[in-house]
């Protein structure tokens, strides 16, 4: 059997790290980006927020198509969050 023997909490790991930074959210059905602004244990706040319908090559500076989501923020349900890391501009 094997057990965990110590449990160690990370500060600023995982979606925190990101604060205040550009990133892209995959979710089970969009691509998000923008800048995270805010975190809490339902949803995530993005502001200058995008949809992102093309990313075109992941090696290219920007997306090939996103839009401006009309407010320009967007509150994305971590339930729903697949994948997230830094984002293009």
């Amino acid at each position: 059997m094997k057990k965990i023997a110590q449990v160690v909490e990370v500060a600023e790991d995982g979606l925190e790290s990101f604060l205040g930074e550009h990133i892209m959210v995959f979710c089970a059905n969009y691509i998000y980006c923008g800048i995270l602004d805010g975190i809490n244990n339902t949803f995530i706040k993005l502001t200058d927020a995008h949809i992102v319908y093309e990313t075109g090559s992941f090696a290219d500076k920007s997306y090939k198509d996103k839009q401006l989501l009309p407010s320009g923020v967007a509150y994305v349900m971590i339930h729903a969050i697949e994948h997230f890391g830094p984002g293009k501009r």
